[in-house]
């Protein structure tokens, strides 16, 4: 069976070892993902796909037996996890409910796409919020935090911190030093959102545009009146003074 797969510092809501062995469907997932991974690298590929079938069933969660998880995976919640047939998975890794590691376009063309990597790398201690979607042979690679319903299809480098559609960076930390955990990949209550970093960015522009239009239409008018003003009949003056009149 696995190893115990929770800490108090990854959910605080744990009491004991037989409360985890009871209750949590993340575990029950691993001890049948253990079971058909065994079949499965026995060359008995149906009965590893049935003991997987039944372990989703019972528990919500789907790994694929050919899939290859390190140590002290930890499936928080775990209802709605998908973990691909070419996945790979480290060391001390924590995945939320909804989170899938999928293929990119699974139904095009896909017998060429047969015994190829066609599923994400996690590096170890990666963290994935809740919805998150990792999709395609990318790394995701040591210390990175995925925000909860990010959709990942690029590499992401050490220690990185992504958040948004498509994910984007957002911070990061020095993955070789301990780091305090980051629940649902968020690494604080106030992680900026790009999308609205981006369009914060455009209001920004738009209002330096907006004063620099103004200062134009005002510098405009004071010419228009100090053009004006060459014109104007001074008092008492005559218009006509200066002009050439036709003889009498």
């Amino acid at each position: 069976p696995p190893e115990h797969p929770v800490d108090a510092e990854r959910d605080p809501a744990v009491r004991s070892r037989l409360e985890v062995f009871v209750c949590y469907p993340g575990f029950h997932a691993l001890i049948y993902y253990h079971m058909s991974h065994w079949a499965w690298t026995h060359d008995l590929k149906l009965l590893g796909r049935f003991i997987s079938h039944m372990g989703r069933f019972l528990t919500g969660i789907e790994i694929h037996p050919g899939a290859r998880i390190g140590k002290g995976l930890f499936i928080d919640h775990g209802m709605g996890v998908v973990i691909g047939e070419t996945a790979e998975i480290g060391d001390n890794v924590t995945l939320y409910h909804g989170v899938t590691l999928g293929g990119i376009a699974p139904s095009v063309d896909s017998q060429s796409q047969a015994n190829q990597k066609r599923h994400p790398t996690l590096e170890d201690d990666v963290i994935i919020g809740s919805g998150a979607q990792v999709l395609g042979p990318i790394t995701v690679a040591k210390g990175c935090r995925v925000g909860a319903n990010a959709v990942v299809v690029k590499n992401v480098a050490v220690g990185h911190t992504v958040a948004g559609i498509p994910a984007r960076t957002i911070g990061g930390h020095d993955a070789s030093k301990p780091q305090p955990f980051a629940a649902y990949g968020a690494s604080s209550p106030n992680m900026p959102d790009p999308t609205s970093r981006a369009i914060d960015g455009l209001l920004d522009q738009l209002d330096e545009l907006s004063g620099r239009i103004q200062e134009l239409e005002a510098e405009q008018r004071r010419r228009d009146e100090s053009a004006g003003a060459d014109f104007d009949v001074p008092e008492g003056g005559d218009r006509d003074a200066g002009e050439d009149k036709p003889p009498s």
